[in-house]
């Protein structure tokens, strides 16, 4: 899989822009007025939604976006405006005279209570559709791929998307489209289109099974009836399914535990509109579409995928384990998103509980914990040739291994001091044998946090009683 940086890729975003508002609460009655939850309102959030989602996500990853689409002249359309500009989304929005399309989604212990939408779908009379055409034909030249994102809420009309994706074509740049309805002549010539099953049975009027046998059966008539140049099924809890023409690939889903499906195929969308305009093949596109989706819906609520999570997923051999490199690209990403990081480093060469206490005090000083490793020379110069009695992968590996521990990062200095001076962690953490003044890198670090060892406890200690145990 290729590098992960976006920030030279200009997406267009065309489509039903939402707000999407939460208020989460806890369920303690029922009430006395009818047989329905009580819900005690704790906290309330407002994101973007729909097409203002898609551009949430390439934000998110450090792409560069500017989202076209209509919002009414009322409060909600400000405030999306608002989250839009704070989260540094570029758009060039239409007032147009209906409300802005908003649902508000009533969380309680953790579950979605019920969900209140605010929306009028008709389509834009022909001044609001000159209009946006004309957006379209101010932007498009300027950006390396477009997305159309049809929530089926009536901006995409026949009109726009047919003047989207002909504009596109004719300056060679690729459209994937997000499609609703029964109206897929709308979306032909597209470079990729994306239902879920359900897009897929309404479009067909069918019920294909969501197995492969059953899809293996259709989509080759499906596909040339439509006139796509691929196909992209997303199959919920069995992943996805590319048609390109000629094949049918399976990729199983990527996602340890699912709360929460909203957002999930904008963030689909967004992962696979970067992969595609990076110049990844179709393949790892898909696949790394399949991994963000795997993150996003095992979190509560549409919440954009975030490039941290996408390195603690996407590196292989122990996702924890990554170059001096990649950390700072993961550090300036944790950075971003407010984390507080703690940084320690050592040998770690026979893990022992002494180790496992003092990594999980450590993690409690902040919200990601970065291990600095010695690899086997720096513990060769550091404490003799007969060390270290495990090599560095199988030591990093059984690291990776704790749930205290988020990022590993091997250096082969005799210090970490170039490893923390990269990082500049909010705390920098060493054992209780230490002094704050003696701490190499401190300048460098918020804050140097000593916790002392469990007593009785040491890797020397444990290979001098195995050395007198053979003797």
């Amino acid at each position: 899989m290729q590098k992960y940086d976006f920030s030279k890729i200009k997406v267009l975003i065309v489509g039903d822009v939402m707000l999407d508002q939460y208020l989460w609460g806890n369920v303690g009655r029922i009430s006395p007025e009818a047989p329905v939850p009580v819900v005690n309102i704790t906290e309330t959030r407002m994101v973007p939604g729909g097409a203002a989602n898609v551009a949430n996500n390439v934000a998110s990853l450090e792409g560069e976006v500017m989202l076209l689409g209509l919002i009414g002249a009322d409060i909600n359309g400000q405030q999306l405006k608002s989250l839009l500009t704070e989260r540094s989304i570029k758009h060039d929005l239409i007032t147009s005279g209906k409300p802005t399309i908003s649902k508000i989604r009533i969380i309680g212990n953790k579950q979605q209570m019920i969900r209140l939408d605010y929306e009028e779908t008709t389509p834009p009379d022909a001044d609001l559709t000159d209009a946006l055409i004309n957006k379209i034909n101010t932007h498009i030249n300027n950006y390396d791929i477009v997305v159309l994102s049809d929530y089926n809420k009536g901006t995409c009309t026949p009109e726009i998307c047919r003047h989207l994706i002909t504009s596109a074509k004719s300056n060679n740049i690729p459209v994937i489209i997000d499609p609703k309805g029964k109206n897929w002549d709308k979306y032909r010539g597209a470079t990729l289109v994306t239902p879920n099953m359900k897009e897929l049975n309404d479009l067909t009027e069918m019920e294909i099974m969501n197995d492969d046998t059953s899809l293996e059966k259709h989509l080759p008539d499906l596909f040339i009836k439509l006139g796509f140049e691929n196909l992209l099924i997303t199959r919920s809890e069995k992943g996805m399914s590319l048609f390109d023409g000629q094949a049918l690939e399976h990729f199983p889903t990527m996602a340890r535990e699912v709360y929460d499906v909203s957002g999930a195929g904008d963030t689909v969308i967004a992962a696979l509109t970067l992969g595609i305009a990076s110049g990844y093949s179709l393949r790892d596109a898909v696949e790394f579409a399949n991994i963000a989706a795997g993150i996003v819906v095992g979190k509560i609520g549409t919440v954009p995928i975030q490039k941290s999570d996408l390195y603690r997923d996407l590196h292989l051999s122990y996702n924890k384990i990554i170059s001096p490199d990649d950390i700072k690209t993961v550090n300036e990403s944790l950075k971003k998103e407010n984390k507080k990081i703690v940084f320690t480093n050592g040998c770690f060469d026979i893990l022992h509980i002494g180790h496992v206490k003092y990594l999980e005090k450590a993690k409690e000083l902040g919200d990601i914990l970065i291990l600095g490793l010695n690899t086997d020379n720096s513990v060769r110069r550091l404490k003799g040739e007969d060390r270290p009695v495990n090599k560095e992968d199988d030591r990093a590996a059984v690291l990776a291994g704790l749930s205290s521990v988020d990022y590993i990062v091997k250096f082969d200095d005799d210090t970490p001091l170039n490893l923390i001076k990269s990082i500049k962690p909010d705390f920098l953490v060493k054992g209780g044998d230490y002094t704050i003044e003696n701490v190499i890198g401190g300048e460098f670090a918020g804050q140097v946090v000593l916790i002392d060892f469990v007593e009785g406890y040491s890797t020397s200690r444990i290979i001098k009683k195995l050395r007198n145990s053979n003797d």
